[in-house]
């Protein structure tokens, strides 16, 4: 008897653990869904050991539901393959995850919680998704996402005059070189970086650092950007 309701506690815990990690979910979604889209205007840093690359001034383009284009002042941008495609817009909007409950964390002198999205569908190309959300003002201050063909990425996100609408004022990408993409037509003296290692033998990492200076929101963007 006392092993069946042991059992049932359990069962019960995790429901409810899962519940408020899909509530809390739900709010936070509902920040992200006042953004039909926006033009982010700001500048892009990137820190790659095998190469270097000159501060430039970007703009984001986003539209509903995972369009997303950066593009700098000479129209290329240099953002690993992948990360675009595994923003938070499409992480949190995506249906078809489930949400498991990872208890709490510390990010500086905020307490957030600790979500894990893992996919239902076998095949799709997130593996998986670790999410630490301040619950006060329901933000995503940081996420981790393992993809299968574009290795494992990092955000974290800063957030002050646009926080109503859970855009970031700086965003800071971090990924192992190994992964690291140029666009096509782009040629640098480099290496693929895999041979680069940081003292404990593991691969060192990139970083890509993109500071907001300002946002038009929900204003309509012409679907030409995104070609």
């Amino acid at each position: 008897m006392k092993i069946r309701l042991t059992l049932f506690l359990l069962i019960f815990t995790s429901f409810v653990k899962g519940q408020e990690a899909n509530d809390l979910l739900k709010k936070v979604r509902g920040k992200l869904e006042k953004v039909n889209d926006y033009v982010a205007s700001g500048k892009m840093r990137t820190n790659v050991i095998f190469m270097k690359v000159p501060v430039a001034s970007i703009k984001v383009y986003f539209k509903k539901p995972n369009r997303l284009k950066i593009k700098n002042e000479s129209g290329i941008s240099l953002v690993p393959k992948g990360s675009i495609s595994i923003s938070l817009n499409n992480v949190l909007t995506a249906d078809g995850y489930t949400a498991i409950d990872a208890g709490t964390a510390a990010i500086g002198k905020t307490e957030v919680r600790v979500i894990k999205l893992l996919p239902v569908d076998d095949n799709n190309e997130v593996v998986l998704s670790t999410l630490f959300i301040d619950p006060v003002r329901l933000l995503v201050l940081k996420s981790k996402t393992t993809t299968r063909d574009n290795g494992t990425y990092e955000l974290e996100m800063s957030y002050n005059k646009y926080a109503d609408y859970a855009l970031p004022d700086k965003v800071i990408f971090s990924f192992n070189t190994k992964e690291y993409k140029l666009p096509k037509g782009v040629t640098f003296d480099y290496d693929d970086g895999s041979e680069k290692k940081e003292t404990n033998g593991k691969p060192k990492k990139g970083k890509v650092e993109l500071s907001y200076s300002s946002y038009i929101i929900n204003k309509g963007i012409d679907e030409s950007i995104f070609k």
